[in-house]
């Protein structure tokens, strides 16, 4: 657990805000763990004392102004690329394009994005009042910023997952408080230098810490809280959120797994291959990555040795000795993994194999297992790959099992029956997903992601993230000329029966 929650006063650039006396820094002392933790509380209490106001200053209200943080952002991001890729590269062994891939480029995408639609959807909706409201025949909904955020990020991708939602909340017009992940503590400490370089820490900064910063943090009286995680630290975040009734946006990784089905009518290879891919990608450590695969027995032997050529073609024999082949983010995680794996050793069919020095897992696909076990009622967060078969004439009894469970945040079908995918789609509860195709539904412009229940709630990117953040808020004009009686007593006698005619010709 970090002692020092705040860091260097210079990397908050205290000497440029209006916080400059007020911000203690903490470094181990003599001092004892709760007269630290006072210090942290008081010091993060005062940041977001700070941020409200210059919220209420109203400066990030302009559209045009947001506009022009939202273009720093991103030139700021373009300039950092490389201190991007070594951090991704130091805490997650990830390659330099697997770096851009996946963190750095859909970055500057969504920056973009929101750029460009922005001032289309921050204009106020006009509405028709209704004649019930004569004389007033126009309302208005503002979309108003809800004020001083919080983003609680994750380290999985620790660059994608809190700039993109930073960037939501700016576009919205409120101020941001990040607090990153302790455990991809290169990346945090490449952010916090970030965010202190482009942006004041009244308008947006990061706080590092473990767990007891997080707390802190959840204790301050914010205007909204997003949150990036496990399910478990989402029930917790809530749990705090409601000490304070502020909203609270969750995206989840599913607490029992994303499935894949494959078909026995399925394209074999191009499934082994697209699934070997995804699988590779951050060795498994992805919220919407396959959890586990559902095979339909007439072809599950075919396909594992598809899956097992993809894997070789894709990553090499030795996936552990290749540079390009990401690493688990802790040793606690690494040794997870390799334990969970020994525990059905007698039906691992490839891979199985570690190095604890480098906590790299190899891809280890473990057939075959029943749709009961516990493997494949859990979150694996790894490179461990449970396979299922099933009767493909059954399809549809496995499908209500998945619907028993709790709500996955993605959904992978591969068949060639797309009446059948399409039914699927439209009647099974999850974030989001693909037929014949893996993740790329993340990459398309204009459209939510999310989960529902255990893999989250609300959603985000583009227009959904600017919806996210603000409150639409409702203003009626009065005026004080041609208004009707009709609401005002009395609402008896000859005007209580005329008031009552009239009242059902509005509203029909």
């Amino acid at each position: 657990m970090d002692t020092d929650c705040i860091g260097k006063q210079t990397s908050l650039r205290q000497d440029e805000a209006i916080l400059a006396t007020e911000h203690p820094t903490f470094k181990a002392t003599d001092n004892s763990q709760v007269g630290l933790n006072l210090e942290k509380e008081e010091a993060i209490h005062q940041i977001v004392a700070a941020q409200r106001r210059f919220f209420r200053t109203g400066t990030t209200l302009p559209i045009g102004w947001r506009i022009q943080q939202l273009k720093r952002l991103k030139s700021a991001v373009i300039a950092h690329e490389k201190e991007f890729v070594k951090a991704l590269s130091d805490d997650l062994g990830r390659s330099e394009v697997e770096a851009y891939l996946c963190d750095i480029g859909p970055i500057v995408v969504e920056i973009n994005e929101i750029i460009s639609g922005l001032r289309r959807w921050a204009r106020p909706e006009r509405h028709f009042s209704g004649l019930m409201c004569f004389p007033s025949l126009v309302t208005k909904v503002y979309k108003m910023p809800y004020g001083v955020s919080l983003v609680i990020s994750p380290f999985n991708f620790p660059f994608l997952l809190t700039i993109s939602v930073v960037a939501a909340a700016m576009a919205a017009g409120n101020t941001v408080v990040i607090k990153s992940s302790s455990k991809s503590a290169a990346c945090t400490a490449v952010l916090k230098q970030f965010f202190a370089e482009v942006f004041p820490p009244e308008y947006v900064t990061l706080i590092d810490g473990g767990h007891d910063v997080a707390d802190i943090c959840l204790a301050q009286r914010f205007d909204k809280i997003f949150y990036t995680g496990s399910p478990a630290v989402g029930k917790h975040v809530l749990s705090q959120a409601a000490k304070n009734l502020i909203p609270v946006a969750l995206e989840l990784g599913g607490e029992t797994g994303n499935w894949c089905i494959i078909r026995k009518d399925a394209d074999l290879r191009d499934a082994a291959r697209k699934i070997a891919f995804f699988k590779l990608t951050n060795a498994g450590q992805i919220c919407i990555n396959i959890n586990q695969i559902a095979v339909a027995e007439e072809v599950a032997e075919l396909f594992i040795e598809e899956l097992k050529r993809a894997f070789v073609s894709q990553i090499g024999e030795l996936a552990v000795t290749n540079p390009e082949y990401p690493k688990l983010i802790t040793t606690a995680a690494y040794n997870r993994c390799a334990q969970l794996a020994d525990e059905y050793r007698d039906r691992i069919v490839f891979g199985g194999t570690g190095d604890s020095g480098t906590r790299r897992y190899a891809p280890t696909i473990i057939y075959p297992i029943d749709v009961n076990e516990p493997i494949v009622q859990r979150e694996l967060f790894c490179p461990l790959l449970p396979i299922v078969p099933f009767k493909d004439a059954e399809i549809d009894c496995l499908m209500d099992i998945i619907a028993e469970r709790e709500h996955p945040l993605a959904l992978y079908l591969f068949t060639r029956d797309i009446r059948w995918a399409n039914r699927i789609m439209q009647t099974q509860q999850f974030g989001g997903g693909c037929i014949n195709e893996v993740c790329v539904h993340m990459m398309v412009k204009g459209v939510p992601f999310n989960g529902t229940g255990h893999s989250g709630m609300g959603a985000y990117h583009g227009e959904w993230g600017f919806r996210e953040f603000t409150h639409p808020q409702t203003v009626l004009r009065g005026y004080s000329r041609f208004n009707l009686p009709l609401r005002e007593h009395p609402y008896s006698g000859k005007a209580g029966k005329t008031k009552m005619k009239l009242l059902r010709l509005f509203e029909k």
